[in-house]
């Protein structure tokens, strides 16, 4: 009896043993077991520096992912609904799965979460090579036809200027974006915005009015400038200003246009200030969800390619592609066209404007798709004879207000004074005749991007100037004269020739550095005729019925062949937008 009493007992606690092992430890067999869990971090590099990620596993699965430190752009690689910091990491989870579409317009900061989650997962005891080719279903897409009162092409700050003011106007708008972020050349830009008389000039006693800035941007502009619609952005540049406010954007103070020039009137967005980009989304963020708020519908990764005609052939909407082959059509009252500009069609560029060689950061969108429907249509295209031009070093930055040295044009020659803005060097080095130049300093030049630059291999050297001007690949004799007759002026305290300030005339002694300056775009001028309304010009100068446009797709009567001062491009591109949403919105 007691004998089978310990049996029953001991079978009793190997029975509690089993149940306490099920209920305690739920492993999955070791053959089915993929990750070790715990929490893993990795870093990669990112559009502006390393992008930390942080993945959380169990045995068989991703259970979270996390961008938990980056400095990407604001507006591009984050801050909005789609950006990559946004969607990336719930996409992970979602689908178990590193096979994941890049957002396109954000592709950097897409593969930098990518690239660090991979390289989490392998620290985690996962393939990452098989989540990397782990397939994910497609979201199923097809042919669609959508009404609208309002279809606006593109989602910059044209864009979503007409897109808010054409919803507050009551109508029904939908936007056609091509990238998988709104932004677009804006939110890669400094975030600058002209005008003159506001209260942030008061606040730094900076006297100003929209006469004076008028007269400025018509001087440098010229012939080339349509009087009634310069009149009309400067008149009502401190309006859009204060309407962007409203809606969120934080304006921080004001800035030169440059040091040689007053006065002050460069409004910095927060975080900006100086030569610098990637805060144009302090403008963009702020209009997308407004515009969002009013209820208008973005479709993103649609490409406009063709504008809707009827039987009479008037404009009724536009159609666009997805990267999959479908199609959205959008019937409308009226279009307004927003597509930007061409500089990242470099064919287009040379057929426009002759210009070649340069590199952009503009978005690979920006290819002129917007003038070629409109051409289509019978719109007239103003094609200028430049292209918004910087020369600067693409190995230090040098180029862009180092004004301390010698610059001079591909032959050697000096064209102009280098104390003012970058834009007039560089407009006077491509009316030299060249298209590159070259810029010449001594260990003496004050500038600390200078001083970096004349260390580096790719710089050229000598003891003299005729031996740099070998280097160079220029008239060594006439080189070393413009050298001496420059550090005669330097000598003399006075720039003769040119009419740089003594106090930025830096002798060239000792040995020799020449730091090569190749050209870089942004903006693109002429494009789109338009009247002071934004409609759309046809050949016979006449409005063509229902189309609108604003942006860089229509710079053409605000531009001469030179850009005048940071923020004109973004101004002028709300100033038009509100104006096309606002009479897009009255057709019936």
């Amino acid at each position: 009896m007691k004998k089978a009493l310990v049996l029953c007992l001991a079978l009793l606690l190997a029975l509690s043993a089993v149940a306490c092992s099920n209920t305690h430890h739920e492993q999955p067999p070791q053959e089915e077991r993929t990750y070790t869990p715990r929490t893993y971090t990795a870093t990669a590099t990112g559009m502006k520096g390393d992008v930390t990620v942080e993945v959380t596993v169990d045995e068989t699965s991703i259970t979270d992912v996390a961008v938990s430190a980056h400095t990407e752009t604001y507006g591009i690689g984050y801050g909005l609904k789609t950006s990559p910091v946004e969607v990336v990491p719930a996409k992970i989870v979602e689908t178990q799965s590193l096979n994941i579409d890049n957002i396109t317009g954000a592709t950097i900061t897409t593969n930098a979460i990518l690239n660090a989650a991979a390289d989490a997962l392998t620290q985690a005891g996962g393939d990452a090579e098989a989540l990397k080719a782990k397939e994910v279903p497609a979201e199923a897409t097809q042919d669609e036809t959508l009404e609208a009162d309002v279809v606006v092409l593109g989602a910059g700050a044209a864009g979503l200027a007409a897109g808010i003011e054409a919803a507050n106007a009551g109508a029904d708008v939908i936007i056609l974006e091509k990238q998988g972020v709104t932004g677009g050349a804006t939110a890669r830009s400094g975030g600058k915005l002209l005008a003159a008389g506001t209260t942030w000039q008061e606040k730094q006693n900076i006297e100003d009015d929209p006469q004076l800035m008028y007269d400025y941007l018509k001087g440098i502009g010229g012939d080339l400038i349509d009087d009634a619609k310069l009149q009309e952005f400067c008149d009502n540049a401190v309006a859009d200003m204060t309407w962007l406010e409203d809606m969120g954007v934080k304006v921080q103070d004001v800035e030169a246009i440059h040091q040689s020039l007053t006065p002050w009137r460069v409004h910095n967005t927060l975080g900006g200030g100086g030569m610098t980009d990637g805060h144009g989304g302090q403008i963009t963020v702020p209009m997308t969800e407004k515009f969002l708020a009013l209820g208008g519908q973005i479709l993103y990764n649609v490409s406009a390619d063709t504008l809707l005609t009827d039987g009479s052939g008037v404009v009724c909407g536009a159609s666009g592609t997805r990267p999959d082959g479908t199609t959205v059509s959008v019937n409308a009252k009226a279009v307004v066209i927003a597509t930007g500009g061409y500089a990242a069609n470099t064919e287009l560029a040379e057929e426009y404007t002759g210009k070649t060689g340069y590199v952009t950061q503009v978005p690979a969108g920006n290819v002129g798709d917007g003038l070629m429907m409109a051409e289509a249509v019978g719109a007239a295209i103003y094609k200028p004879t430049t292209i918004q031009t910087v020369f600067t070093s693409f190995t230090c930055g040098v180029g862009i207000n180092e004004e301390a040295g010698l610059i001079v044009n591909s032959r050697g020659e000096r064209v102009v004074n280098e104390y003012t803005y970058q834009y007039h060097v560089a407009e006077a080095i491509i009316n030299s005749g060249c298209y590159s130049g070259w810029y010449i300093a001594s260990a003496a030049d004050p500038n600390p991007m200078v001083q970096y630059g004349i260390t580096l291999d790719s710089t050229l050297k000598a003891a003299t100037a005729e031996e740099l001007g070998e280097l160079m690949g220029v008239d060594p004799e006439a080189f070393a004269a413009v050298v001496e007759r420059y550090n005669e002026l330097c000598a003399k305290g006075s720039d003769d020739d040119f009419g740089k300030p003594a106090d930025k005339m830096i002798p060239l002694e000792g040995e020799l550095y020449a730091i090569s300056l190749s050209p870089a775009a942004t903006v693109s001028y002429g494009g789109l005729v338009t009247d002071i309304d934004s409609r759309v010009l046809n050949t016979e100068n006449e409005p063509i019925e229902n189309l609108y446009a604003a942006g860089e797709v229509a710079f053409t009567g605000l531009f001469g062949t030179e850009y005048p001062c940071c923020g004109m491009a973004i101004g002028g591109s709300v100033r038009f937008g509100r104006i096309a949403g606002t009479m897009a919105a009255q057709e019936q």
